[in-house]
């Protein structure tokens, strides 16, 4: 340690830095016809600042971008393009309660995947210990049919 690095250490100049943004993954769903449409897509995309990397599939017509980029300026740089755009309407099948209720069932989603819709979780009033016992042989008031 030399006495340079000995003296910065007391005569240091604070500036103010910027706060980084935090990394975030923006799913967008947009019609791509051919490969021109996809690297039409990708180009616009990858030119954002803070994007730092752009996965495009053509078969599910998804554009997954990962970075720094705010959702709205990616949204709206695709459009840009022509084509038309939105966010990602659909939530893995997994995540979701009753994923056949009628708003949450979209024969044009992709495989594995539901609308993401209000109807489609558990209500928080909703007892699922009622449901469980309904038919319990320990509950007297249960249905019996014989």
């Amino acid at each position: 340690m030399g006495a340079l690095d000995f003296l910065s250490d007391y005569f240091t100049i604070s500036t103010r830095r910027k706060k980084r943004k935090a990394v975030q993954t923006v799913d967008i769903k947009v019609k791509m016809d051919c490969d021109g449409c996809v690297r039409r897509v990708k180009n616009a995309v990858s030119n954002l600042k803070g994007v730092k990397t752009v996965k495009v599939d053509r078969k599910q017509s998804r554009v997954t971008v990962t970075g720094y980029a705010e959702p709205n300026k990616v949204l709206n740089k695709v459009k840009s393009t022509g084509k038309r755009a939105e966010f990602w309407p659909y939530i893995p099948y997994n995540l979701v309660a009753y994923p056949y209720v009628a708003q949450a069932y979209d024969k044009k989603a992709p495989s594995g995947f539901v609308k993401n819709v209000v109807q489609a979780l558990p209500s928080p009033n909703a007892s699922d210990e009622k449901l469980a016992t309904l038919f319990s042989d320990e509950n007297p008031h249960a249905c019996s049919i014989m």
